[in-house]
């Protein structure tokens, strides 16, 4: 299977069709066992299936819901890869014995993590107030991928470095431990023998020849009381604390970073877990992807990612938050929609939308440029294809793809005519009358049957949202700058979901928004003199996209231009 990938639907659906023990690690944030209805965030019609689906019924069935999922999780992950279930206390218990335990095993279980997620108290009521989430972690087996990471240094840790020198902070560590040795650290360093030092005697950490590297060096310390000496240990060279379960040290989502998501998980929570749990180049699976977190932390940290979800907004919201990020280390990812914009299929790269809608069809391209005598794919059985990415395909089409698929495969064409199957497709997006009428009399008068194949025919299509940017100065100022409203209206077939703003539109860059989500699209911005390109996207219910691109120059006045 193809990553980076952001796909739309059902993730029981889409898991199933991945091959088995293809991804290293899968983080699974799940709707919460919860009956409020604040769980429905977008309110587009995949969420809502999703919520009733598992709302049928009680704890059985939500337990039902989402073992059935955990199950495909379990095939897909390697021998090497594990599952960081992340729930809450109303289902924790059944998740962790009845779907955990089962799936993955008892013997798998690593760590049940509680992430501390709030700091307010609680108000007066008879429970104390549950500020905290569960992740649980289980393995595949017992060679599982592992990496240590480290918490920041407490304030009491970092004041015990309080002696500095040119090279910075540090503190001392003893050089000598307890406990007599005959080899190499039993033996007498600088006047010292080891063996003579206290009760029971005492041994070097390390072997003499590093510590005489440590004093060349200069990182061992003599104290002035005493001959012991110790070794001098930097504040900079400390990786922190090793983590424990008790994760405290995470804050909300908050600032920048948040893109106005209701359930929008820290990337620092994700991203302890993803260097923790897999390394530079494996595959992350998120089948809930939310608010885009684990995809956005993943492509950081340069892993490969797929993430999954029922909600068009949940993957549009995503998609437009790995376009803000997006740099020169950035890796290409595709996007899986229900439906397909029309003008983007309509002026893709021929040969790539060729080996596309062929696939799609169930054919095999030929895969490769020029040369295919009319042919660019074919079907399983070998009858040929041929793709045009345009509009109204006339009579000539027709003329010329005959000839073609007689001298392409000469016996399968008299094969498939004599037998009055399909000779061959042509795939496309509309037909003339005069291709149509032409069909028709090759069947009628020489019983050779070609298929014209409309695109929506294989794909749902959908048109862009009409989308127009108005401006209104509010205030002014008399060194030139302006106080400006910008008003964005969208209109689909499918109803406008949201709008997302780039203030500092480049377009060798791409669109990097500013604003990911904005449900109003209405935004102010205060001005100085100068050039401003800004960029709106209107997006609507099927995922579906459109942007306006106005140039503005203020100089005394607010002139506009469109890009």
């Amino acid at each position: 299977m193809t990553v980076n990938k952001l796909i739309l639907g059902d993730n029981l659906d889409i898991m199933r069709s991945m091959d088995a023990e293809s991804v290293d690690l899968i983080y699974l944030d799940p709707p919460f066992f919860s009956n409020r209805n604040y769980e429905v965030i977008w309110g587009d019609a995949g969420e809502i299936r999703s919520f009733q689906d598992r709302w049928a019924g009680g704890i059985d069935h939500y337990i039902a819901w989402l073992k059935e999922r955990v199950e495909q999780m379990h095939r897909v992950l390697k021998k090497t890869g594990s599952i960081f279930l992340h729930c809450d206390w109303h289902a924790n218990a059944y998740i962790r014995v009845q779907i955990l335990d089962r799936i993955f095993g008892e013997e798998n279980f690593i760590n049940e993590f509680v992430w501390k997620r709030s700091f307010n108290r609680s108000s007066i009521s008879k429970a104390a107030r549950k500020n905290y989430d569960t992740i649980f972690f289980y393995s595949k087996t017992k060679k599982y991928t592992f990496n240590q990471v480290f918490m920041e240094l407490s304030k009491n840790s970092k004041d015990l470095y309080k002696n500095q020198d040119e090279k910075g902070f540090y503190q001392t560590v003893p050089l000598l431990v307890s406990g007599k040795r005959n080899g190499e650290t039993g033996r007498s360093w600088k006047g010292i023998n080891p063996n003579k030092q206290g009760k029971e005697g005492m041994h070097w950490v390390t072997t003499l020849d590093k510590l005489d590297e440590y004093e060349r060096q200069g990182l061992v310390y003599f104290p002035e009381r005493g001959n012991t000496p110790r070794l001098k240990y930097y504040l900079e060279q400390s990786p922190g604390v090793p983590i424990s379960e008790v994760l405290d040290d995470i804050k909300l989502v908050q600032g920048k970073e948040s893109i106005g998501y209701p359930t929008q998980k820290p990337e620092a929570l994700l991203e302890r877990i993803i260097k923790m749990a897999s390394n530079e180049g494996d595959v992350v699976l998120d089948p809930f992807i939310g608010g885009g977190t684990a995809a956005a932390v993943a492509e950081k940290l340069f892993r490969k990612w797929i993430g999954i979800d029922q909600s068009a907004m949940a993957v549009k919201v995503t998609d437009l938050r790995l376009q803000r990020q997006a740099d020169l280390f950035s890796t290409p990812y595709t996007l899986e929609l229900h439906k397909y914009d029309y003008d983007t299929l309509r002026h893709k790269d021929a040969f790539e939308f060729e080996s596309w809608i062929i696939g799609r069809f169930g054919g095999v391209p030929q895969n490769k440029k020029g040369g295919d005598r009319g042919v660019d794919g074919k079907m399983p059985d070998g009858t040929p294809i041929q793709v045009k990415r345009s509009e109204n395909i006339g009579l000539q089409v027709i003329f010329n793809f005959k000839s073609a698929i007689q001298s392409y495969d000469k016996s399968l064409f008299d094969k498939n005519v004599k037998a009055g199957k399909p000779a061959g497709y042509i795939i496309a997006f509309d037909f003339g009358k005069g291709a149509v009428n032409e069909v028709a009399k090759l069947k009628n008068n020489e019983n050779i049957v070609i298929k014209l194949i409309k695109v929506e025919e294989i794909v749902p299509l959908a048109h862009k949202p009409v989308i127009k940017l108005d401006i209104n100065e509010l205030e002014r100022d008399e060194k030139g700058s302006r106080k400006i409203e910008f008003t964005a209206h969208g209109e689909s077939v499918a109803g406008i979901e949201f709008y997302s703003w780039d203030f500092e539109f480049n377009e060798e860059k791409g669109f990097r928004p500013s604003v990911i989500i904005d449900k109003e699209g209405k935004q102010t911005l205060a001005l100085k003199a100068g050039t401003y390109s800004i960029a709106v996207k209107a997006i609507d219910n099927d995922g579906i996209e459109n942007m306006e691109i106005i140039k503005l120059k203020i100089n005394g006045m607010v002139e506009r231009s469109a890009l």
